[in-house]
């Protein structure tokens, strides 16, 4: 019997995708710079992503394939894993030439505070990009028992331990945004942390 678990990452390896970052950046928009998260019109991620390279900023827009229904045919289509929303490294205080850009509402805050979002969680999110691995959308996921990514394309990557059902996934989560996405995974591929091992079964049922 196959054994289904979640994974919610906080701490991962940099690994940059195409889809994640520019190759020029103007002076004002240094590596350094934290990511933050735009708020974009529906449907207009993509466009967005390609104005902010296209004026040299750092940009993040995953994407994942999916399959949709036109005129009675089935065919792939790439939608953003955040629908909505768009990720860049912005000097904050120079933020007005990134909210002029046509179909930016507002840069994600909190309050009256910008908040970037967690650097982790984008490497995180980038490494997953990358894998070439199949990924969708997921709710948010937060809690649950830390493993560890011992072998595949997502080796290397720390998370926390869920039980699913049917299929094993690696959920990486933006908690600025309360977003998750899930990558499908090998159960081969999963090992407790040395921390938790200790204590993993007596929270998760025997895989067999």
């Amino acid at each position: 019997m196959r054994c289904a678990v979640l994974v919610s990452l906080t701490a991962c390896p940099a690994m940059r995708d195409n889809h994640g970052s520019c190759r020029t950046m103007p002076e004002t928009v240094k590596a350094e710079h934290p990511w933050y998260a735009l708020r974009v019109k529906h449907r207009h991620e993509k466009a967005v992503a390609h104005s902010l390279e296209s004026k040299g900023y750092d940009r993040f827009l995953p994407l994942y394939c999916a399959r949709q229904r036109s005129f009675g045919k089935r065919h792939d289509v790439q939608l953003p894993l955040f629908a909505g929303y768009v990720f860049c490294r912005i000097k904050i205080t120079n933020r007005l030439p990134v909210l002029m850009i046509p179909g930016v509402f507002h840069i994600v805050r909190l309050g009256r505070f910008f908040i970037p979002v967690d650097e982790m969680e984008i490497q995180a999110l980038q490494t997953v990009v990358a894998s070439d691995l199949y990924a969708q959308p997921w709710p948010f996921l937060q809690t649950g028992q830390r493993v560890y990514m011992e072998e595949g394309p997502l080796r290397g990557l720390s998370g926390v331990l869920a039980e699913v059902r049917e299929h094993q996934k690696l959920v990486v989560s933006i908690t600025l945004l309360q977003r998750s996405v899930a990558v499908q995974i090998d159960r081969g591929w999963v090992q407790p942390t040395a921390r938790s091992a200790a204590s993993l079964s007596d929270r998760l049922p025997l895989c067999m």
